[in-house]
């Protein structure tokens, strides 16, 4: 059983179209990445998921039922644009209020438990407005949290992050899954984060599904490149298309493309007298793959 299947999806506002058709399929217990530019209906599909708005054809299945099942509802947490506190609340006052607009009965034991899950126990009395921007990140999860929803679905969570704070929310997303059996639909624009820790992705492209591929098998089709850092990269440039068929000048490297052959190609270099001062291998990342599905759609 998956956690989403989306069938056809649409929605248009005020005649153009946000969803075109859309399908997606999200598997139980995976951390899904849901990536496309700024327009291409990411947030609409959430927002749709969450029934925060309404459908213009097409059909929604959470965990095999129908989403506006009102059981199913309940399975479902979410944090889309931000937490919706009141911020000269607590941090335990807000949720309080969420918990209690949920029906929640043992709440005092519910909220030590989601906001021990986000590594919030110590500040359950500090007013909301006096959040950094990753603790009122955690609170909107936390409050996402309550009820044990079987189905997490965020909205850009980590946008804005420091560098430690992308680490916690990254290994608090990973906690979720593994260890409280609950599935994660992430968008994100940071994709070097994203592909830390998503098993599954879909790329999204003007209201259509481009491609939807699990990580595994992403890394297993990237592309491998071999990466010099040369004092005069174009004339290595020219001297390595010489010899092989795909090199390229990135991101301040002279890449080779589609070789493995480390030792060959330095000692080419070498007995060219161009000596590298840096030599990485490595494979295309989802940053890189991303942008080489959406050329190759444009191209079509």
């Amino acid at each position: 059983m998956n956690a989403i299947e989306i069938r056809d999806l649409k929605k248009s506002f005020r005649g153009m179209h946000a969803l075109n058709g859309l399908n997606m399929t999200v598997p139980m217990g995976a951390i899904y990445g849901f990536i496309g530019e700024n327009g291409s209906g990411k947030s609409t599909t959430e927002k749709l998921i969450c029934g925060h708005l309404v459908k213009d054809g097409g059909s929604i299945k959470l965990f095999g039922k129908d989403y506006t099942d009102a059981d199913l509802r309940m399975k479902v947490g979410a944090l889309i644009e931000n937490a919706g506190c009141f911020p000269n609340s607590s941090i335990y006052t807000n949720l309080k209020m969420q918990a209690l607009n949920l029906g929640i009965t043992d709440i005092d034991a519910e909220i030590e438990r989601v906001l021990r899950i986000v590594k919030m126990q110590e500040h359950a009395q500090l007013k909301f407005k006096k959040c950094s921007l990753g603790m009122k990140q955690r609170v909107g999860i936390a409050m996402a949290l309550l009820g044990s929803p079987a189905l997490l679905i965020l909205d850009e969570p980590i946008n804005g992050l420091d560098t430690d704070g992308m680490k916690m929310m990254r290994e608090i997303l990973v906690d979720i899954t593994q260890n409280y059996h609950c599935t994660v639909l992430i968008s994100s624009h940071i994709l070097g984060e994203l592909e830390k820790i998503a098993t599954h992705y879909g790329i999204i492209r003007q209201g259509c599904m481009v491609q939807e591929i699990t990580a595994q098998a992403m890394d297993a089709r990237a592309r491998i490149f071999i990466a010099y850092k040369v004092a005069e990269a174009e004339k290595a440039c020219e001297l390595l298309r010489k010899q092989y068929a795909n090199v390229r000048c990135e991101q301040g490297y002279v890449r080779v493309y589609d070789v493995a052959d480390v030792e060959a190609v330095t000692k080419y270099l070498l007995d060219n007298h161009i000596v590298p001062s840096e030599i990485k291998q490595n494979k295309v990342g989802l940053e890189e793959y991303y942008l080489e599905v959406m050329t190759q759609k444009e191209g079509q």
